[in-house]
């Protein structure tokens, strides 16, 4: 029990939570943790209640449903007996929910078991997990993450294809307008609830752009601290979802929603400093590219594969890697080129980083970010060294990342390196509930079986 009382602890609150909450009474706390997909699993609780507890129960079963609401056989040699999970609050996380009918806010928890460990399959501990082993190196990751989704009009009926939305103009979103300050115009109400909700959770905004495909966009978030990073994401997934709401259309963060439009990625940007002195280590005294530069990518090169069920993790993930559709279809790297799996931007030297563009925007962003540098780790822990770069396209190049789920698993599960990074349980059950999923899609028959295959097989 919270002995402060409710007063003290909302004292104690982040800046922008406590200026939403300014002269107003809180009414709510959604007590909210990320299930595998990146779903908010939790209960709201009245501001009272909330004020009197320090943690509160839900089954570990969450961590074993698959996207449809099924279920995985995750749960060990014990059974299927769901027991309750300890949820502690990380009160830094506490931000505005500015789209509810009262004031409400969110707090991201931590999952532990009854016993004070953390949970293993819990994506947010995975992505601990990782950070807490480079700084036992003495090593500070830092991520920039990039978010490209659709506003694509309401879509009721699953029979039917995704359609782009209405623009201002009343005319469909159109496509192959890149960086269009028009077409970004065109979704103008959106995007100021976008950042009206981004302010008033205390979330900074790098940028927003019109990508590639019809109704496309990218926001990019500053870089900074892998864990706070994936907690925005989570939250930003939520916010987007409930902007577009409110004018009539669907945000989508699928990887590859209409059919001839470029998929939405998760473009992953990273950078490691050293704890002591802050420096980049990726560069020297006088501003070269160090070794350590090259192990992270050969590090990424190396293990990406065996990652890639965790960055694309659903059926429609790999429709997103087709040749010169604005994604990689392999691992070749390369400077200041988007055609490149892992690309090196224009930067100086205290910001030189490498960017990882496998991750589709579909994935969970604690295992994304935990993967990619999860992959980072071992090249400089193993001093694993890149291939040559690419000069030109990389995709004249060969396909050698996985293109379908179930290789991507079988990847995943035998590199022993990543296993032991990400936690061994986490794999297991990640495993289990992605082929759980993926039998259930197997039993959905396609327009593309009833079209080819009725009558002529």
């Amino acid at each position: 029990m919270r002995d402060t009382g409710p007063d003290h602890w909302m004292e104690a609150l982040p800046d922008a939570a406590n200026q939403y909450l300014r002269g107003k009474r809180l009414d709510e706390v959604e007590c909210v943790v990320s299930d595998l997909p990146g779903i908010a699993r939790g209960k709201a609780v009245p501001a009272s209640k909330f004020a009197r507890q320090n943690q509160f129960f839900l089954p570990n079963s969450i961590y074993f449903q698959t996207i449809t609401g099924g279920w995985g056989e995750a749960a060990g040699d014990d059974g299927f007996t769901e027991p309750d999970m300890v949820l502690k609050p990380d009160m830094d996380t506490a931000t505005a929910a500015p789209w509810t009918g009262d004031w409400t806010l969110q707090v991201i928890h931590d999952a532990f078991d009854q016993k004070g460990a953390p949970v293993p399959y819990s994506p947010r501990n995975v992505l601990k997990r990782v950070v807490e082993m480079y700084r036992k190196e003495g090593w500070e990751p830092v991520v920039a993450p990039e978010m490209e989704f659709y506003l694509v009009a309401r879509n009721i009926n699953p029979a039917e294809t995704i359609q782009p939305m209405m623009g201002r103009s009343g005319r469909p979103a159109a496509a192959r307008q890149a960086y269009s300050m028009s077409a970004v115009d065109e979704f103008g109400p959106v995007i100021d609830d976008i950042y009206d909700f981004a302010e008033m959770q205390g979330f900074e905004i790098d940028g927003i752009t019109q990508e590639g495909g019809a109704g496309q966009l990218e926001i990019n978030l500053r870089h900074g601290d892998p864990v706070k990073l994936a907690d925005e994401i989570f939250y930003f997934k939520r916010l987007i979802r409930e902007a577009a709401l409110r004018h009539d259309c669907f945000a989508t963060f699928m990887a590859k929603p209409i059919e001839g439009e470029p998929g939405s990625a998760m473009h992953i940007h990273h950078s490691v400093l050293d704890s002591a002195t802050g420096k980049n280590i990726f560069s020297g005294p006088r501003g070269a590219e160090t070794p350590a530069f090259m192990h992270f990518i050969g590090g990424l090169q190396h293990h990406l594969p065996s990652v890639i069920a965790l960055m694309a993790p659903y059926v429609n993930s790999y429709r997103r890697y087709v040749k010169d559709h604005a994604a990689p279809i392999n691992l070749d790297w390369g400077r200041d080129n988007r055609t490149t799996g892992i690309r090196v931007p224009v930067a100086d030297a205290a910001s030189r980083r490498v960017e990882n563009r496998l991750a589709g925007m579909d994935c969970n962003p604690y295992l994304a970010i935990a993967a990619s540098l999860a992959c980072g780790y071992l090249g400089l822990k193993h001093g694993l060294k890149p291939s040559k770069m690419v000069q030109g396209e990389a995709y004249d190049g060969d396909e050698n990342i996985p293109r379908d789920l179930f290789t991507a698993l079988n990847l995943l599960t035998e590199n022993k390196d990543i296993t032991h990074l990400l936690h061994p349980d986490f794999v297991r059950v990640y495993s289990i509930v992605k082929a759980a999923e993926y039998d259930e899609f197997l039993q959905v028959i396609s327009p593309w079986e009833r079209e080819h295959l009725l009558l002529n097989v």
